[in-house]
């Protein structure tokens, strides 16, 4: 092996001294996307992609619940590149979903890189969106859509890795969540195997920490969430409604009939809700659990104080989790 003048050692730590799973929040929008989060928005064309990355980002900088229901940890800045509309388009929108939710639209602190063609796989680019991220410090990062912001070989798993690495080292470096909108192929898969009909290399799939995917269905759209560290909830049906007295077109929950086959029983509300709590690794909201299990938010209400008079379920402000299990005591 040949010897570097001055070598430098990697750094480390005790395993004992890296940050707890539970230092800072762990969502950034609450069972949507993940705190500093990558991943993507995959659907076919037409499928209300850029809808959502909107609704998302004006959620993020706006503090607003996205899609009206899940809620917004910490609002900061949004950054935003999309590559197939008009700067006139993208302010309609916009302001649109502000007069929607009664946001200050010109206080609204959502910035969007205006130049023709941003690409991702030339250096130049990459140094440009490093430094304007440095200096703007967003919280979130949207870019609409893959296709357009680089000419790599999308079947290329050399190819793919090297650019969402380089995304991965922004993300790391500035604690930034950053979502890309890209294409699934026209016969690919839906539903839980969403993620193997996105376009291209399967690095795609395996780079998200969070992952959403839309589908059109007869009666609108389905949404799956997928996440790297937490459960994945049943589909949610969406819908895009049109806006009124100005208000922008938008996306919003689907009135669907309850899945459960008998809500008012008890019984299998409670097993249901403890069944969702089993699968997650750390508290969970009130709004988590409606949006998941899909039920009235009184009949919510009423199943978890059951389960907590009777000792099933434990709060932690407004978050839920099953009490801890009890350290057997040895036998003398």
């Amino acid at each position: 092996m040949t010897e570097l003048k001055d070598p430098q050692e990697f750094p480390v730590v005790r395993a004992a001294e890296l940050p707890c799973s539970d230092v800072g929040p762990h969502w950034l929008i609450e069972g949507l996307w993940a705190w500093s989060g990558v991943g993507l928005i995959g659907g076919a064309p037409k499928s209300c992609k850029s809808w959502l990355g909107l609704d998302m980002a004006l959620s993020v900088a706006s503090g607003t619940p996205c899609l009206g229901t899940f809620a917004v940890t910490l609002a900061g800045t949004a950054l935003i590149y999309l590559a197939e509309d008009s700067a006139a388009v993208v302010r309609g929108r916009l302001a649109g979903l502000c007069r929607l939710r009664q946001v200050d639209f010109e206080q609204l602190p959502v910035d969007v890189i205006t130049v023709p063609a941003l690409r991702l796989d030339l250096e130049r680019d990459q140094h440009r969106l490093a430094e304007t991220i440095r200096r703007l410090r967003p919280r979130l990062l949207l870019l609409d859509p893959f296709v357009r912001l680089q000419r790599i070989d999308e079947n290329s798993a050399a190819e793919v890795s090297s650019l969402l690495a380089y995304l991965r080292e922004l993300q790391r470096e500035y604690e930034l969540a950053i979502i890309v909108v890209h294409h699934v192929r026209k016969s690919g898969p839906g539903g839980a195997q969403a993620g193997q009909a996105l376009r291209g290399s399967g690095d795609f799939h395996a780079w998200g920490d969070s992952n959403l995917y839309l589908r059109r269905l007869r009666d609108g759209l389905a949404l799956t969430i997928e996440h790297r560290a937490a459960p994945t909830p049943a589909p949610l049906m969406l819908s895009l409604l049109a806006g009124e007295e100005h208000a922008a077109p938008h996306l919003a929950l689907a009135e669907a009939p309850p899945t459960l086959p008998a809500e008012q029983r008890a019984g299998e509300l409670d097993a249901t809700v403890l069944k969702a709590l089993q699968g997650a690794t750390e508290p969970v909201s009130r709004a988590y659990l409606r949006a998941t299990l899909r039920v009235r938010n009184e009949s919510l209400g009423d199943a978890l104080t059951r389960l907590a008079a009777a000792g099933q379920i434990v709060r932690h402000g407004d978050r839920w989790s099953l009490p801890p299990e009890p350290v057997p005591v040895p036998t003398p």
